[in-house]
């Protein structure tokens, strides 16, 4: 009996030699999670170029071949990325090199991972909102001549869908729900116009303007924010005099009846 359990003792003992000797020696004959990129083919057998034993892979690793200041820039043997080619070089920008918590390495675990995203909360504070410093705009009519902050439309956590808020520039009610095509002509949202709708002909709109003295008057939204007449006037007023200086309602009207003139009309 004694004999046969010691038997079974050196059995288990070699085993463990074979499996220590695998693990330090040949870790990759072990279990392996999938087959590494095309990238990583070189180093495909060196388990412990990327894994520490017991503890698994690191950013230090990492950044033993992939150095921070030249990701995107160079090629981990030091040569610069061919220009059709180049990626965006952000990882500067992040607050902290943890590069597992985006990358994964074998195609097996990404079998089984859930599909995640980059986060954007692990980019520096200053370049979150300079959306363009990373990503290309599209060059759709509409995109070449917004100038501003893309997170007016887009979220972070997607690019759609997008939501605009049209009230910011011109206020939707009963009399202008209509198809955007009314006011943005073939499609083009860059730009609008306000003539062709009932009484806007560039005639009338013209005359009503000049004859209040109103000669730049092409850029309606920027005293009409909607079909509220009264509205438009103060706005127009305080652009025109300022607050606190502008002459009282009764003695200047925008539209309608033509009042009294301003001294320096």
């Amino acid at each position: 009996m004694e004999m046969k359990t010691n038997k079974v003792l050196l059995i288990v003992a070699l085993n463990l030699v074979i499996l220590v000797a695998l693990a330090v020696f040949a870790p990759h004959l072990m279990i392996v999670p999938g087959k590494v990129t095309d990238a990583h083919g070189e180093i495909a057998k060196d388990c412990f170029a990327c894994h520490t034993p017991f503890l698994g892979s690191s950013p230090a690793k990492c950044i033993n071949c992939h150095k921070v200041a030249e990701i995107g820039l160079k090629t981990t043997e030091g040569l610069p990325i061919a220009k059709e080619k180049k990626n965006v070089a952000f990882h500067q920008k992040l607050i902290e090199d943890d590069c597992v918590a985006c990358h994964s390495d074998h195609k097996g675990v990404q079998a089984f991972r859930p599909i995640g995203q980059f986060s954007h909360e692990l980019v520096q504070a200053d370049l979150q909102g300079q959306c363009d410093s990373c990503h290309s705009g599209p060059g759709d009519a509409l995109h070449l001549k917004i100038r501003g902050n893309c997170a007016q439309c887009h979220t972070q956590e997607s690019w759609l869908p997008a939501t605009f808020e049209h009230e910011k520039y011109f206020r939707f009610d009963r009399h202008h729900d209509t198809d955007c095509a009314t006011c943005h002509v073939n499609n083009d949202y860059a730009n609008y116009t306000c003539y062709g709708c009932h009484e806007h002909s560039r005639s009338k709109i013209r005359g009503e303007h000049v004859e209040e003295g109103i000669y730049d008057y092409e850029n309606c939204v920027e005293c009409h924010r909607s079909g509220d007449e009264d509205e438009a006037e103060r706005i127009w007023r305080s652009k025109r005099f300022g607050s606190g200086s502008s002459p009282p309602l009764d003695r200047y009207r925008y539209g309608g009846e033509r009042r009294e003139r301003h001294d320096d009309d």
